[in-house]
C-alpha cells in the first residue's frame, strides 16, 4: 500500500465507463500514473485515445491502488480478483450500492486480503453514459463517500480521503449500511418516481403533449436512463429502497383519500384540503434541505432570472459579464420552451450578492424578471 501525496503514485482503473473514465481524467492530472484496462479491447483503446490512462499491460508493477468501475453485478468478483493479484495493493470500487459488495467480497478472499479493500462512491455523474462523456472535472465540489468496513486498514481511509481531496471532491465517510440508506433517499428512490411519472406520458395524445412545461422536463429528466444498470442498482439496495417507497405510497394513499373526499365541499372535519396543503408545505420543507453547492444549505443561495435571448453567443455573454460584476455562479438551468424568442435563465447565487447582481445586469441591459 505504497503511496505518496494526496494520490497514489500508480492506479489501476478496471472499468472505462463514465466514472472510471473521468476519475482516470482527474487522477493524471493530479499526478497519478493511471493505467486502463476494460472488458473491451475497443473501449480500453478510446480511454487511452481521450486521455485516460495507458493501457495495462500484464508485465507492469503491481499498482499501489486499484479501482473497480464496474456494475454492481460484477464489481464484487472483480474486486476479490484484484485483493488477490495484486497482494499489497490497495483496492476500492465506486458502485452505487456498498453493503451486497462488501458482503460479497467478505466471502470470497481471506480475512488478511479483507483489509486492504475499501469502498467508495463519487456522488456525480451525467445525463449520458459511457467513456465518451467523462469529464476530469465531473467531481469538483461533488462529495466522495469514503466507505471502510470494520476491518479496513486504518491508512486506507487516508489514502480515500486524500484521493478525493485531489481531485476536487469533499470526503464524506460512512458505513455501507449508512452509505445505502442515503442514496436510496437522495438517488435511488428519485430515479425511481422520475420513471414512474414518465410512463404516465405514454397515455396523453401528441396534443396533450405539446402542453408540456419545464416543471415536466425536470421531474423526468433522470427518467430516461439505463434500465439493465437501474435493474441492478434498485435490486442491489432492494431493503432500502423499498422502505422509503413504502413511505411514500403511504403518503399517496393519504392523497389518493383526500382527492375522493374533496368534491362537493367536504365537511371540513375531514381534512382533505389540509392533506393537500400538508403535502406541497412538506415538499417546500423537504427541498430547502438539499444542500448547496458546497455542501450549505440552499437557502443560503438565491435565484436571480434574466431573459436570455435565443441568439448565438448570449449566454456565454451573461456568465462573462457576470465573472466581471464579480459574483460567483452557484448553479445555473436554463428554461426555454419551443417558439420563445427568449430563454429563462436562473442563476443561482450568494444570497447576499442578489442584489448587487440585479442592478449591475440591468445596467447593463440584461431584463432580470425575478429574483
Amino acid at each position: 500500500m505504497s503511496t505518496g501525496g494526496l494520490v497514489p503514485q500508480t492506479v489501476r482503473i478496471i472499468g472505462t465507463g463514465l466514472i472510471g473514465g473521468s476519475l482516470g481524467m482527474a487522477l493524471g492530472a493530479a499526478g497519478a500514473n493511471v493505467q486502463v484496462e476494460d472488458i473491451s479491447p475497443g473501449t480500453t483503446a478510446l480511454a487511452v485515445e481521450l486521455g485516460v490512462g495507458h493501457a495495462a499491460a500484464d508485465d507492469e508493477a503491481e499498482p499501489d491502488l486499484v479501482i473497480v468501475a464496474a456494475p454492481p453485478d460484477a464489481t464484487a468478483q472483480l474486486v476479490s480478483r484484484a485483493l488477490t493479484t495484486w497482494p499489497t495493493a490497495l483496492v476500492t470500487d465506486v458502485a452505487s450500492v456498498k453493503s451486497v459488495v462488501l458482503d460479497a467480497v467478505a466471502r470470497a478472499v481471506e480475512p488478511a486480503q479483507l483489509t486492504r479493500y475499501i469502498g467508495a462512491h463519487p456522488m456525480a455523474g451525467r445525463e449520458i453514459s459511457g467513456v465518451i462523456a467523462a469529464r476530469g472535472d465531473l467531481f469538483r465540489g461533488r462529495p466522495l463517500v469514503v466507505v471502510p468496513h470494520p476491518t479496513t486498514a486504518p491508512e486506507a481511509i487516508g489514502v480515500l480521503q486524500g484521493l478525493a481531496t485531489a481531485i476536487g471532491s469533499v470526503p464524506v465517510t460512512m458505513s455501507a449500511a449508512q452509505h445505502d440508506a442515503a442514496v436510496a433517499h437522495v438517488s435511488h428512490v428519485p430515479q425511481v418516481l422520475s420513471s414512474l411519472l414518465a410512463t404516465t406520458l405514454l397515455q396523453p395524445d401528441d396534443a396533450a403533449l405539446a402542453l408540456a412545461g419545464q416543471g415536466l422536463r425536470d421531474t423526468t429528466r433522470i427518467a430516461d436512463s439505463d434500465p439493465r444498470l437501474w435493474m441492478e442498482i434498485l435490486g442491489a439496495n432492494a431493503e432500502a429502497v423499498g422502505q422509503v417507497l413504502g413511505q411514500v405510497r403511504d403518503r399517496l394513499e393519504e392523497i389518493l383519500a383526500a382527492l375522493e373526499t374533496l368534491p362537493g365541499d367536504p365537511d371540513p372535519a375531514i381534512g382533505s384540503r389540509r392533506a393537500l396543503a400538508a403535502l406541497v408545505a412538506d415538499g417546500n420543507r423537504g427541498v430547502r434541505r438539499i444542500p448547496g453547492k458546497h455542501g450549505g444549505a440552499s437557502d443560503a443561495f438565491a435565484t436571480v432570472t434574466v431573459l436570455v435571448p435565443d441568439r448565438p453567443g448570449e449566454l456565454g455573454r451573461l456568465f462573462t459579464e457576470m465573472g466581471e460584476i464579480g459574483v460567483n455562479l452557484e448553479d445555473f438551468r436554463l428554461e426555454h420552451n419551443l417558439g420563445r424568442q427568449v430563454g429563462l435563465g436562473h442563476l443561482a447565487v450568494d444570497s447576499a450578492r442578489e442584489e448587487l447582481l440585479t442592478r449591475e445586469l440591468t445596467a447593463r441591459g440584461w431584463s432580470v424578471v425575478g429574483s
